[in-house]
């Protein structure tokens, strides 16, 4: 039995996380200021006897080094994920992102844990020249916030790894789609059909190619890695072998929908500043390892969109 701390333990991806730990026998800490985490997403886990949640932020150091005792590996998921909105709050990302993850860090450090899994974001390679794009691809131009926040994480954790021992496992996700998925295109476009079925407003020009990962393919992913994987500093994308187009996915909503609403396109390439127009990620290291995604990118939008449909308190309300 190991003890895992999971900061970010209440978000989507976080809260899937400690269920999955859990199931597997071990002890959980979960840590989140629930700004964006639910309680809710933790009801299973507050069940078992092997989890604990503490309610604070990483940006308190004090608070996040007192909670960190006793465990022996870190799971940090807590970030900013507001890509979209960067240009207009800069410093979130630098404090919740950044900064947040020094923090991180220096709780390891004081309390000795050495083994540590940082999400990061496929947002990292901006704009590259290479598809699909591999881990080793040449030093990329940043082109969000977010993705040069998550960037400068890396590379603190890597400077860590060197200067005092430890070992990371960094995962450069696609989007991730599933149950509990708050936030994100598929949010944004059932909300808009909720609210009005018979037109869609679509950010850019419908033909922006994107990935995404189903949210418990992603976690099969980093178990995998972390089982098998064993130099100082591990670095995985994480993806499907596909892409869809932004016009692609609406098809499979609506028509899920049984709706066909009026598109509207505000155009360009780019749906906002750092919108890379075309993700598509070398997956081939983590494949090697005998990896492979249950479901397709279609399949994964349906699922949760199908979850979206069952929770309308997602949308403020508290029955369909």
């Amino acid at each position: 039995m190991t003890v895992f701390f999971v900061t970010g333990g209440a978000g989507f991806i976080g809260s899937n996380l400690v269920d999955r730990l859990l199931q597997a026998g071990h002890r959980v800490v979960a840590y989140d200021n629930f700004s964006t985490g639910q309680e809710r997403f933790l009801e299973q886990a507050s069940a078992s006897p092997n989890f604990s949640c503490l309610r604070g932020d990483t940006l308190d150091l004090s608070t996040l080094t007192t909670a960190m005792q006793g465990c022996e590996f870190v799971f940090h998921l807590a970030a900013n994920a507001d890509v979209r909105f960067g240009t207009e709050h800069p410093r979130k990302d630098l404090e919740q992102n950044t900064l947040a993850t020094f923090n991180v860090l220096e709780a390891m450090r004081s309390t000795g844990v050495r083994r540590i899994a940082f999400s990061s974001t496929g947002s990292i390679y901006g704009e590259p020249d290479v598809f699909p794009t591999p881990e080793t691809a040449p030093f990329p131009i940043q082109t969000s916030l977010y993705g040069a926040s998550k960037l400068a994480g890396e590379g603190l954790i890597a400077a860590y790894c060197e200067g005092f021992g430890f070992q990371s496992y960094l995962f450069r996700f696609v989007s991730i789609l599933g149950e509990r998925y708050t936030h994100g295109h598929v949010f944004d476009f059932y909300t808009q059909l909720r609210d009005n079925p018979a037109e869609l407003k679509v950010l850019g020009d419908g033909q922006q190619r994107k990935s995404y990962l189903y949210v418990q393919d992603c976690l099969d992913a980093i178990f995998l890695a972390i089982a098998n994987a064993s130099a100082r500093v591990n670095i995985f994308n994480l993806g499907t072998d596909e892409f869809c187009r932004v016009n692609d996915s609406i098809g499979w909503i609506t028509s899920h929908l049984g709706l066909a609403p009026k598109l509207t396109y505000t155009g360009g390439e780019r749906g906002w500043i750092g919108d890379s127009p075309f993700i598509f990620l070398d997956c081939r290291k983590i494949r090697a390892l005998g990896w492979q995604p249950k479901l397709s990118i279609r399949e994964g939008i349906i699922r949760t969109l199908d979850y979206l449909r069952a929770n309308p308190w997602a949308f403020g309300e508290t029955r369909a």
